[in-house]
């Protein structure tokens, strides 16, 4: 089928991560909201595959655009997908009814509580866990509990009065030790609430924990020859391994609140929106604000938050937001978390607006390079202190073995990329041993007195592999040359990716997902990769020299052919010269065979 240019540039720039997805019209009306665990493969797939229904070709003939939410996991996927669908009722989705629920797992609020599932949240029971995409898993957590912590099951008003009136006797599940029975005092409300705080640890995610004591119950029943038992314990040890005590996306504490962050650069800003309502994620979205007078994140967030809230007739009191801007919404008051469900909040708005902001980097290579390679051009400028844009990068690095065969390689990039015609390569002329520094400091001054004699292209930045000790010996040789201040020197040393500036000794530590930082990585990686090419060559070259080299009208190029094809000298001597023609022709063969013909005969 054929698919928009549109489309195809957002399918080019779609995270390979879980999330969910949602289709819209031309009139932005919403078709369709679907889950996935990759968004690219899954999304992709719509417009690859051939479909044999005729609504869902229907469908994706009026796709026109498509929107995604990057979650951290597939379950996490799943549970907002229910939500999406529900809140927005997609014309092309099967509605989910209301007894088709997730379960959550109850704490009841009541003396000496009861743990149970339950599919409908009532207000007088503060304390749910879940929602649970997989019953089997809820059903192995709640197992699990009853193994360890045996609680009562039954309804009984277990007021003080009651117990010490004697209106309760024990009941079976007293007999068979899953109940301590404090219906009749044998088991303190002390004792009753030290499990409780186990178990609420247990289900908020103390995994570890839960699972070094059903292995310690597996490791008891073995001892007794239970081995069904212990079966079973194994079995249920492999799924709580697999299971995620809860979401990041869900959570019944959390009834209505709007969360809000931004991430900006020179040029726009990204605000992401999730509005969550009983615990669940209704609404969310990231918007693209362009700046026109070089606003602060704080004046485009207030903007934003204002507008969104209008947008949406939003009436939340609790703001999750990443700082605390000076304006105040009447009737609503900022939140800024620092652990916690609202914590994990805010860090998914933060995700989802990060994807955003890539997505559109992507999206905006591929449609206009130019702007998008001037973004990176002043990016690179700002973060590097430069007073110029580095549009011809020149980067160095050494290679020696054991001292010899010194190389020194310089990729060049132009415009962010590599112009690999432009790459140079020095064999090390005045340095002997393996002395990086001196090594440094020659091929710098070669190469720059050569770019002022010849009128060269002058680069913008050279970016030098190592740490202070290379860019120091750099640093002598432009000084000579009088090249100082006019053009920006740096070295990025290995270990913690740190940039090193002249006169400098605390080092500048960009931010790892920073795309200066890239490119720098990458110039340095071309340098390593091209100098290392040139050292094996040169070494391969040095070590050739054997009886072959001394053979008048035979090049290292025909030696190498010879000995890729026969693979030593001795196999060399025994060819015939039939053999050797085949090889390198008839004229160099007969060279190589009287060669060696006359050592015999001498």
């Amino acid at each position: 089928m054929s698919i928009p240019n549109h489309i195809q540039v957002i399918l080019k720039t779609l995270p390979e991560s879980p999330g969910v997805y949602r289709y819209y019209d031309a009139e932005q009306n919403l078709l369709y909201v679907g889950k996935a665990k990759n968004l690219k493969k899954r999304v992709s797939s719509y417009f690859t595959k051939e479909h044999d229904n005729a609504r869902l070709r229907l469908m994706v003939k009026k796709i026109a655009d498509i929107k995604t939410i990057k979650v951290d996991t597939e379950m996490d996927a799943l549970l907002l997908e229910n939500n999406l669908i529900k809140s927005l009722t997609p014309r092309y989705n099967i509605m989910l009814r209301d007894d088709k629920t997730y379960p959550w797992i109850v704490i009841k609020n009541e003396r000496f509580p009861r743990v149970f599932y339950t599919r409908q949240l009532k207000k007088e029971d503060k304390e749910y866990y879940g929602p649970f995409p997989s019953v089997t898993t809820m059903h192995v957590l709640l197992d699990l509990i009853k193994q360890l912590y045996p609680l009562r099951n039954c309804t009984l008003d277990l007021k003080q009065e009651n117990i010490d009136a004697g209106k309760f006797k024990t009941c079976l599940e007293y007999q068979i030790g899953k109940c301590k029975a404090p219906c009749v005092g044998k088991q303190t409300q002390a004792d009753y609430d030290t499990s409780i705080a186990h178990i609420r640890e247990i289900i908020k995610g103390d995994i570890n924990f839960a699972i070094r004591d059903l292995k310690k119950l597996m490791l008891q029943c073995a001892e007794k020859f239970e081995f069904e038992q212990a079966n079973s314990l194994k079995r249920k040890i492999e799924l709580l391994e697999k299971y995620q005590s809860k979401s990041t996306i869900v959570h019944p504490s959390i009834t209505d609140i709007d969360v809000f962050t931004i991430i900006s650069d020179d040029k726009a800003a990204y605000i992401n929106f999730l509005k969550v309502m009983n615990g669940t994620i209704i609404q969310a979205q990231t918007l693209e604000f362009k700046k026109k007078l070089d606003e602060t994140d704080e004046e485009i967030l207030v903007f934003a938050i204002n507008e969104i809230r209008t947008r949406y007739h939003s009436k939340s009191k609790e703001i999750l937001v990443p700082f605390k801007p000076e304006f105040e919404f009447e009737q609503a008051k900022y939140l800024i978390p620092k652990i916690g469900d609202k914590k994990h909040l805010l860090d998914l708005s933060y995700k989802n607006a990060e994807a955003f902001k890539k997505e559109k980097e992507k999206q905006l290579a591929i449609i206009d390079p130019e702007r998008h390679v001037d973004r990176i051009m002043q990016q690179m400028m700002k973060d590097l202190r430069m007073k110029e844009e580095p549009r011809r990068i020149e980067g160095f690095d050494n290679s020696n073995f054991q001292g010899e065969f010194a190389v020194s390689a310089m990729p060049v990039f132009i415009d962010g990329k590599p112009a690999k015609k432009e790459y140079r390569h020095f064999n090390v002329k005045t340095v002997t041993g393996p002395d990086d520094f001196a090594t440094m400091e020659e091929v710098i001054y070669r190469r720059y007195s050569r770019v002022l004699e010849d009128n060269l292209p002058m680069p913008q930045l050279i970016v030098i592999d190592g740490g202070k000790g290379q860019l120091g010996a750099a640093v002598n040789s432009l000084r000579k040359l009088n090249l100082m201040g006019k053009v920006t020197v740096i070295g990025i040393a290995k270990r913690l990716e740190e940039i090193y500036f002249p006169n400098d000794s605390i080092p500048l530590y960009l931010d790892k997902r920073s795309e200066t930082l890239k490119v720098i990585q990458h110039i340095r990686d071309e340098a390593h990769r091209f100098g290392i090419t040139h050292h094996r060559n040169k070494r391969s070259r040095e070590t050739f020299k054997t009886e072959l080299s001394e053979i008048k009208g035979v090049s290292d190029k025909t030696a190498q052919k010879l000995l890729t094809e026969l693979k030593s000298v001795k196999q060399i001597k025994e060819a015939t010269l039939a053999e050797l023609s085949q090889i390198i022709g008839n004229a160099k063969a007969k060279l190589v065979y009287d060669f060696f013909k006359n050592q015999e005969n001498t």
